[in-house]
């Protein structure tokens, strides 16, 4: 297994990205984050990329959100790193691509947020999905707060973000949240027949399609602005919280967390 923590092929007019923790369950870090938003950027330029498809190294995770270890080391700072990226690389990111989600397993905090920002997913049988931020001191600052409340019934979407409690794949399905539920060998073959399926579309009109839909204009999603903005207060706010500093490190410790409301 190559040390990279993310790894980028092409097969045909489709770019695989690979999130390649599986020993910290495909967690973000900075170097992983680096990886992805250099390969969405190429993706983006790239007159022979179609359509990109991500998934997660090994059968047990898709993405297990932040590395709360590097969170709690003080290691996983955004500084520097382009503003059109966001977490992961990519949930910000207004790529005209096409994306598809290969989700081969859990997908909880950021590995959720990165499914609702993508396109298309295709999931596991055993995946499962979630925003457990509030279980750890903090909240779903990757658009996940936001997101699921426009993807989801508003009801079911503020259950999920208040619990913090998961879903499983067949309920996902049920939900709309994912588009196919197959077995978790079939995850990624799944996923690229669906890329190649939009990839024999003409590109420029597919490319123009997801645009509208998005609402993608000048690199931006303006009906976004104020979500985001608003999530920047509200994590800069809670950033500075004691909780915040605590949920990190009971989970780094392994231990329940005590909440001081402050």
């Amino acid at each position: 297994m190559s040390e990279e923590a993310a790894l980028v092929e092409r097969r045909g007019h489709v770019m695989v990205i690979t999130f390649n923790r599986p020993e910290a369950r495909n967690a973000v870090d900075l170097a992983l984050t680096r990886i992805v938003g250099t390969a969405l950027d190429e993706a983006d330029t790239d007159a022979e990329i179609r359509a990109v498809v991500l998934t997660g190294a090994g059968d047990r995770a898709f993405c297990a959100g932040a590395d709360l270890k590097a969170v709690a080391r003080g290691e996983f700072r955004s500084e520097g790193l382009p503003a059109h990226w966001g977490f992961a690389g990519c949930v910000k990111h207004p790529l005209a691509k096409p994306v598809i989600a290969a989700v081969n397993g859990f997908a909880l905090g950021g590995g959720t947020e990165i499914a609702l920002w993508a396109d298309l997913v295709v999931a596991a049988e055993t995946a499962s999905f979630g925003l457990p931020e509030v279980k750890r001191g903090i909240i779903a600052g990757a658009g996940g707060a936001f997101r699921l409340a426009a993807q989801l019934p508003r009801k079911v979407a503020m259950e999920l973000v208040l619990t913090g409690e998961p879903i499983d794949a067949p309920t996902a399905l049920r939900l709309g949240l994912v588009n196919r539920v197959v077995a978790q060998e079939k995850v990624l073959t799944e996923a690229l027949a669906l890329a190649e399926a939009i990839s024999v579309n003409a590109p420029l009109a597919v490319q123009a399609s997801k645009r509208i839909a998005r609402g993608i204009s000048g690199g931006d999603v303006a009906a976004e602005a104020a979500a985001w903005e608003l999530t920047a207060v509200e994590t800069a706010q809670i950033m500075r919280s004691r909780d915040a500093k605590e949920g990190p490190r009971a989970f780094a410790e392994k231990r329940a967390p005590v909440w001081e409301a402050r």
